[in-house]
């Protein structure tokens, strides 16, 4: 267990330290394929009792403007195990609350903390915050993108169907951070994404396009239509997501009716194939994107995407973070 640990932290080390994860625009294939493997490795570790304490000495903030169950609770358990520290930081507490510019906070936790993970609203706070920091910044969601969620569905879809070229993923319902983040990562895993969503809901146009782009290189297929129906037919995965996010409250009555017709109920999924799985990265509002039937029913692999949230995460924070001691016999 110790050298193959060794091995998946180094591949993933070499071309990740010191790098932010801010979305999957500036990230390859091969960097994808190594932080899976390292946490599969790490997974495996954390099941056998085996320690590995690869940021021992590490303390990473954890800057939160959104409420959190998931987000929270994964990193900090993942630092834990990876023999660091987690310092909680709500937003309405630090000094950005009260003006101070989102540049001067992360010089001075730069000279604090060796990483940032940010839970906010706009992507373009996590992105200047990063510009100005000098450690690894991570994006734990944003209203745009949630690529920590989607590295965890990736290593629980690798799981479930053993591999990942090939696999049919049918999002349906808001084209929101989630839609987004399975454009950008699906089609270079070799993966085929399908996205129905609302006329008026669609995922970002940008990002549709790039998306199309490295399905082109890596062949495979990019859908968005408002069809649930075409969307889901022969899918190996069907995914969704709640219609009201947070900072949509205000638009709730008009979402749920918008998107009548797009919720996930045995009917949508009896058109995918019989052994599909469905995913939702939760929390989910049961009756309204999804039946109970179905999210509690036998092809539902939610908890193990939960449970995945802290295997991944510890995968991102050790390839950003480690530094040469994580490579030494004690490991």
């Amino acid at each position: 267990m110790s050298v193959r640990l060794q091995n998946a932290l180094w591949e993933a080390h070499q071309s990740l330290c010191g790098r932010d994860f801010l979305h999957f625009s500036d990230l390859g294939t091969s960097e994808l394929e190594r932080l899976l493997r390292l946490a599969q490795v790490l997974k495996e570790a954390q099941k056998n009792h085996f320690t590995h304490r690869l940021l021992a000495g590490k303390t990473l903030g954890l800057i939160f403007d959104k409420s959190s169950t998931r987000t929270r609770v994964s990193f900090e358990v993942g630092m834990l195990q990876l023999g660091g520290h987690a310092l909680f930081l709500p937003g309405n507490q630090l000094q950005t609350g009260r003006g101070e510019p989102i540049s001067d906070t992360a010089q001075v936790m730069s000279r604090y903390l060796d990483g940032v993970m940010i839970r906010t609203f706009r992507q373009s706070d996590v992105e200047t915050f990063a510009e100005y920091a000098s450690i690894p910044v991570i994006n734990g969601l944003t209203d745009e993108f949630h690529p920590c969620q989607l590295m965890a569905d990736a290593l629980t879809i690798l799981e479930h169907m053993g591999g990942l070229q090939g696999v049919t993923v049918a999002y349906v319902g808001d084209g929101n951070n989630m839609a987004n983040s399975w454009l950008q990562l699906a089609p270079k895993l070799g993966m085929n994404i399908r996205v129905a969503t609302p006329v008026g809901y669609q995922p970002q146009a940008h990002v549709v396009e790039e998306a199309k782009f490295h399905a082109v290189h890596n062949h495979t297929q990019v859908l968005v239509t408002t069809d649930p129906l075409r969307a889901v037919e022969g899918a190996d995965v069907i995914y969704t997501d709640t219609w009201v996010s947070m900072g949509d409250e205000a638009e709730s009555e008009v979402r749920l009716s918008r998107f009548e017709g797009y919720q996930v109920n045995e009917a949508l999924c009896a058109l995918a194939k019989p052994d599909h799985i469905f995913m939702h990265c939760l929390p989910a509002h049961r009756g309204e994107e999804v039946s109970e039937n179905v999210i509690d029913g036998d092809h539902a692999v939610i908890f193990d995407q939960a449970e995945n949230r802290l295997h991944a995460q510890k995968a991102i924070l050790a390839a950003l973070m480690a530094d040469a001691g994580a490579f030494g016999e004690d490991l």
